[in-house]
């Protein structure tokens, strides 16, 4: 039986592995799709160091994307209650709904942080009253906000 080959991945390959990552394969995999589709390349102690180094980096910019999201749940959470004005019908029923649009507007006039509406998580809001909004800000970090819904 034949020796495997030590690869290190260009490009994520499905069922493989992921981009940087260091693979052990079957020399036909290799020598017949992986390195001539450019998806892998024989694994050296330079090449090993590269991957290392380009690690290294996304580690450094992970981290620095966790500090701002810790930053930006800071100035959220400062501003505890934003107030959204609906205009209401009977029995308190505001026409429409509250929109994850309207709550990253309000969130950037009150504390000057964007957020993307994509991360806002809102309750069924049909009625006036206060209602809890979730933010996914980063893969580890979340911020919650009260949204007070008043009359226009």
């Amino acid at each position: 039986m034949a020796k495997r080959v030590q690869l290190v991945l260009n490009k994520d390959v499905s069922k493989l592995g992921r981009a940087g990552d260091v693979v052990d394969v079957a020399p036909g995999y290799a020598r017949n799709y992986l390195i001539p589709q450019g998806l892998a390349v024989h694994s050296t102690p330079g090449i090993l160091k590269q991957v290392e180094r380009r690690r290294e980096l996304e580690r450094q910019r992970l981290a620095e994307l966790k500090q701002q999201a810790e930053a930006v749940k800071k100035a959220i959470e400062a501003v505890k209650t934003l107030s959204i004005a609906k205009q209401v019908g009977e029995n308190e029923a505001i026409f429409g709904t509250v929109t994850t649009q309207e709550v990253a507007d309000a969130i950037l006039s009150a504390t000057k942080q964007e957020v993307d509406r994509r991360s806002i998580t809102l309750p069924e809001v049909h009625k006036l009253g206060s209602y809890e909004a979730v933010i996914k800000l980063h893969p580890e970090l979340t911020a919650s906000i009260e949204i007070q819904v008043v009359p226009a």
